[in-house]
This record gives C-alpha cells, sequence and structure tokens, in this order.
C-alpha cells in the first residue's frame, strides 16, 4: 500500500530512450515529433508546477541508428567517433523535446521557457568498463546476424536478456556532470532544463583540466542519480514503459512493488529479481541516489508521471532501512 507524498519543489526526471524512440517504430522524423509531443503531454502536469524541473533522457536506440547510419556509408563518409555520436543524439533528442514541452507549455498558457544543455561528464580512464563493454545500444539482431556483423564491423556483440543480441560498448561511471553550475542556476530561475541525454558524452579530463571524448557510453540513470544528489534534489523520478517494478518478472509468482526502504530494495536486488539488461541499471541508479542522500525515488511508466508524483502509483523506494 503506498503512502501519500507531498509534491516535491524540486524534481530530477529520468527517460528511458525507448520512451523517445520505441523499438516499434521506422524512427522517421514525423514518427519522433510526435512521440517528442506525447511526451511533452505526459511532462506537462509536473511543467505546470511551481517547482524546480530538470529532465534527462536515454539515447539508445538513437545512437544505435547513428553507428548504423555510419557502418552502411563508411566507405563513402568517414564515421565518427563515439562519444561524436552521442552528442549527435543528445542535440536530436533535446531539440524535439524542449520544442514539443514548450508547445505544450504554450497551449496551456504558460510562459515557462525550457532549455537544453549540451553535457558533457567526465569519467576515469582507468575504470574497468573499457576492458570489459558490457551496455547494449541500437537495434537486436539473431545470432546469426550478431555473427555477421561482428566479422564486418568488429563490432561486440553480447545477448541482451533474452530478446536478442546487441552490441555493446564501455559503459564507465560517471565523476563530474561538467558545468553542472549552469544546470542550476537555469533551474532555478524556473527553466525547464533538458540536460545529460544519453548520460552525457564521456569526456577525461587532462592537465590544465583539458578535455576529450572517450569511446563509451554512460548509463542514462547513473549520471541522472549523480546530478541529482549534486543539485540536492529529494526526488528522482525514473520514467520507463512499466507501470512498477516486480519480481520473479515473467513467472505465475510476478508481484508489482509499490513502496521499499532501501533495505528491501538491496535484498531483492541480492536474490536476482534486476537483470542487467532491464531494470537492473535502474535498480543500481536508485540506491545510489539514496545513499547519495536523496530521499525518494520514484520508478513508474512515463503517461503517469504525476499520478506517481502524488504517490498514487509507481514504485515509490525511500531512505532508510526501516
Amino acid at each position: 500500500m503506498l503512502s501519500s507524498f507531498d509534491i516535491p519543489d524540486k524534481v530530477l526526471v529520468a527517460i528511458g530512450g525507448n520512451a523517445t524512440h520505441p523499438e516499434d517504430i521506422e524512427g522517421t522524423s514525423q514518427e519522433q515529433k510526435a512521440i517528442a509531443a506525447s511526451t511533452a503531454d505526459a511532462l506537462l502536469p509536473l511543467a505546470m508546477l511551481d517547482n524546480e524541473l530538470i529532465v534527462t533522457h536515454g539515447n539508445g536506440p538513437v545512437v544505435g541508428k547513428i553507428l548504423m547510419r555510419q557502418a552502411l556509408t563508411r566507405d563513402t563518409i568517414a564515421p565518427m567517433p563515439l562519444d561524436i555520436c552521442v552528442a549527435h543524439s543528445q542535440g536530436g533528442i533535446a531539440y524535439l523535446l524542449m520544442q514539443a514541452m514548450e508547445n505544450a507549455l504554450r497551449e496551456a498558457d504558460s510562459g515557462r521557457h525550457v532549455a537544453c544543455l549540451l553535457t558533457q561528464v567526465e569519467v576515469d580512464p582507468d575504470d574497468p568498463a573499457f576492458d570489459d563493454p558490457s551496455k547494449p545500444i541500437g537495434a537486436f539482431y539473431d545470432a546469426e546476424e550478431a555473427q555477421r556483423i561482428n566479422a564486418e564491423l568488429g563490432w561486440r556483440m553480447k545477448e541482451d536478456s533474452g530478446r536478442g543480441w546487441r552490441h555493446v560498448v564501455p559503459s564507465p561511471m560517471p565523476r563530474h556532470v561538467c558545468d553542472i553550475s549552469l544546470i542550476q542556476v537555469l533551474s532555478r530561475r524556473g527553466t525547464v532544463v533538458i540536460s545529460g541525454g544519453g548520460g552525457g558524452i564521456p569526456v577525461i579530463r587532462g592537465p590544465k583540466g583539458v578535455r576529450h571524448g572517450v569511446q563509451a557510453v554512460i548509463d542514462k540513470d547513473l549520471t541522472s542519480a549523480h546530478m541529482a544528489n549534486v543539485l540536492g534534489i529529494e526526488v528522482l523520478m525514473i520514467l520507463t514503459a512499466v507501470p512498477k517494478v516486480a519480481i520473479n518478472f515473467g513467472t505465475p509468482e510476478q508481484k508489482d512493488l509499490e513502496q521499499v526502504t532501501m533495505r528491501e530494495l538491496r535484498e531483492l536486488q541480492a536474490e536476482g529479481h534486476f537483470p542487467p539488461g532491464s531494470m537492473g541499471p535502474k535498480i543500481d541508479a536508485a540506491l545510489r541516489f539514496l545513499e547519495g542522500g536523496g530521499q525518494r525515488v520514484i520508478i513508474a511508466q512515463l503517461e503517469e508521471a504525476m499520478l506517481a508524483l502524488r504517490g498514487e502509483t509507481g514504485t515509490h523506494v525511500v531512505a532508510g532501512d526501516a
């Protein structure tokens, strides 16, 4: 049974990549505009509140298509490194979402502004993830297709939670969101800030603060949790395609979680309920956020964002072990 929760003054909302580019679309510009409009409609009740609102988003399907587009044209057009591909996807997705949210606000007679910030995120060059690529991006393939792509393009392919094979790349931990003070200033002025898309553009910092991009993709939810902790945000919303987190998923014993403590969630995590290819990263991010000083994490369906914020649906993970 869910408790009743007060509406927080500051919220960071993390939207899954499949909410901006579902797997069942062709990926045309018109489709992506329509999806951005639907996302904006779902977030409009949050944006109409007198609050600080920061929005992050995934980019997995989009950056995967950018890489595939490069692979198909590699004999005629020089390919871009992965960090630039992340930047391309971050800017394109944020542009559509920014425009859709501002349009929705104007239709609601609100003058609130929306801004998107191209976001670099520093990682450790010695992060062990660089030696063990594990982050899936792009489309799903069957085993035969995966073997062919590996042979032709040199992409490392890995089976993803029984759903098929995908291209995997390094996924280092976020250490620092560059220029996070700009995000804070804008949000405090009432601007809805879209930032950290795709987990941020991965960079490493050298002497004198000089930065260079690296071949990696950072987990969006981990970056969102880190950003929320640094900004002192008490509530992190992770909006996805499912209404609640479930244990024993896909079995007759499946059970939806409504309200759990950090301790209970850790125990369920240790029992293996949250696979790394699906709900696992969101659970990791939730625990890291709460350990870093956050008070509540909401994991819910995008279309039920406002209901979840009020405590009427979704899974709510609360700080403490009581």
